[in-house]
């Protein structure tokens, strides 16, 4: 009769002994003792690491501590290679690991450091690190944040379509003002293409206005000032949207309370309380 395995989450242990068991408690469990030190401190090492990234980044420091940052650099792209080799040898499936969405951020974490040695100032993509953060919520066991961030993301496909409409309207807005500010006001006032029309449009609406390039006929700040307005009128479209999406997501919650850990909101077909399991009353 075969050992029964070893699971954490979606991941199974490729042994139930040695060594290899007893890392993959320590890596892929979040209990208290030695797997929520080794998180804890995996946490650290990411915020120091991607701080002398962004440090590095800096001329004046990088000048001064250059050799410090390289060795720095160096030394926690092995110990999170360290680490990710680990992790490869002691589930039962490496490919599944490898394939899985925190599987790929890790292997994404350590590759600039390596292509650096062929493609100089790639190693500034290592700033990706920071998305190895996103485990600190099973760390701190704050999984009802990501559902909060799932009710905002499901907002957000829901209204999908209604947002892809208005982005056409405004490319197609920003089509005919770009083309019109061509004509207007020609290559010789900055506006050499239609595409760098558009450009011009799309700052226009945004309001960002970067003043880079700016119309000097009268007719073309006429035709401006009243993309100006059009702008205005369209900036909260999205938001509308969205936010109506949102409401009518945070509507569809029951508003049941569990009587066991008094937790507030659960989705409409639910007959057992998310968080600790105890069920909950009749609709």
């Amino acid at each position: 009769m075969n050992p029964p395995r070893v699971a954490a989450g979606k991941f199974e242990a490729a042994t139930t002994e040695g060594w290899r068991a007893r890392w993959f408690e320590i890596i892929f469990r979040h209990d208290k003792g030695a797997p929520r030190r080794f998180d804890l401190l995996l946490i650290v090492a990411i915020l120091v690491s991607v701080t002398v990234v962004i440090l590095d980044s800096e001329a004046g420091l990088r000048e001064r501590w250059g050799a410090w940052f390289y060795i720095a650099e160096w030394s926690f792209t092995l110990l999170f290679t360290a680490e990710y080799v680990v992790r490869l040898c002691v589930v039962r499936r490496p490919l599944r690991y490898a394939t899985s969405f925190y599987g790929v951020i890790d292997l994404l974490s350590i590759l600039p450091t390596y292509l650096s040695l062929i493609l100089p100032g790639s190693q500034a993509l290592l700033v990706v690190r920071i998305l190895r953060i996103l485990r600190i919520f099973r760390v701190l066991k704050l999984m009802e944040y990501t559902e909060a961030g799932g009710v905002l993301v499901g907002a957000l496909y829901r209204s999908r379509r209604k947002i892809l409409v208005f982005l056409v309207a405004v490319l197609t807005i920003a089509v005919i003002f770009g083309a019109a500010l061509y004509v207007i006001e020609g290559p010789e006032n900055g506006y050499t293409s239609i595409p760098v029309g558009m450009y011009w449009a799309i700052t226009t609406m945004a309001t960002v206005g970067y003043g880079d390039i700016t119309p000097v006929t009268p007719f073309g700040r006429f035709v401006t000032t009243i993309l100006m307005l059009i702008g205005y009128g369209i900036i909260a479209v999205p938001t509308g949207i969205y936010t109506a999406e949102l409401a009518m997501g945070l509507r569809e919650r029951r508003k049941d309370t569990c009587p066991g850990c008094k937790l507030a909101e659960h989705d409409t077909d639910a007959d057992y309380c998310r968080r600790c399991g105890t069920a909950l009353s009749e609709k």
